[in-house]
């Protein structure tokens, strides 16, 4: 599916990969026949009903992903983003990969994607409304949207980081514990909990590492980039 040109470009057949979905502005160039058109990413989980602070929290939700274009026909498409490092991750059924909307460049259509609370990809960390509002809160800290995309299915997926990609594998008997500006994606069973390391008042116009830290457990792999800038 994908392949890696050099460590900033990779080239997809989009025909064999059954369309393409990926970030606006991410196409270099292409060769054959091929046709672009935006392309929107399902709800969120648990952010559906009724009342006014349901839809601003969907209003919230919708405003946080990247837009994206779907990519269809027969031909080579050359995707990057601003310089930035790529990752190939191969997606197996069973699998799921969470990834923050803005370092996913892009993904093989037949995914299955939708957009989720980053404080509902940890066990009993919760959905819907109370999840989105805690989301808003970490994420002011954190430099963090308020949500993350999810993507399962068997296809496979591009990562973009800042000063290339570190692969650690999560399973041992202690967490991974990664700065939330460096964390990049998490694939497999992992559940992710965001902690705070600091007081609430030492932690406030602090979005480092220090004051908040994202504890990983489970089985499967955590990508963190080299570097806390954001993309």
């Amino acid at each position: 599916m994908f392949e890696k040109v050099n460590g900033k470009v990779v080239k997809v057949n989009v025909g064999m990969a059954g369309g393409v979905a990926a970030r606006t502005g991410a196409m270099l160039f292409y060769t054959g026949d091929v046709s672009f058109a935006p392309h929107q990413i399902p709800g969120g989980q648990g952010m559906g009903g009724g009342g006014g602070l349901m839809r601003v929290a969907g209003r919230m939700m919708a405003g946080e992903h990247e837009r994206t274009m779907l990519a269809q026909g027969t031909g080579e498409v050359h995707y990057g983003f601003a310089g930035l490092e790529v990752h190939v991750v191969q997606l197996q059924p069973g699998a799921t990969l969470r990834v923050e909307a803005s370092r996913l460049l892009a993904n093989t259509a037949g995914l299955q994607s939708s957009i989720v609370s980053v404080m509902s990809s940890g066990g009993g960390s919760g959905g819907g409304l109370m999840g989105a509002l805690r989301g808003a809160a970490t994420g002011a800290l954190t430099g963090q949207g308020m949500f993350t995309t999810q993507l399962s299915g068997q296809g496979a997926a591009v990562l973009l980081a800042h000063g290339g990609f570190l692969e650690l594998p999560v399973g041992g008997p202690d967490p991974i514990v990664v700065d939330p500006q460096a964390f990049v994606a998490a694939y497999g069973n992992v559940q992710t909990e965001l902690k705070t390391a600091l007081s609430w008042r030492d932690a406030v116009g602090r979005g480092s590492g220090e004051a908040m830290q994202l504890h990983c457990v489970g089985q499967g792999v955590v990508y963190v980039q080299a570097s806390e800038e954001k993309l």
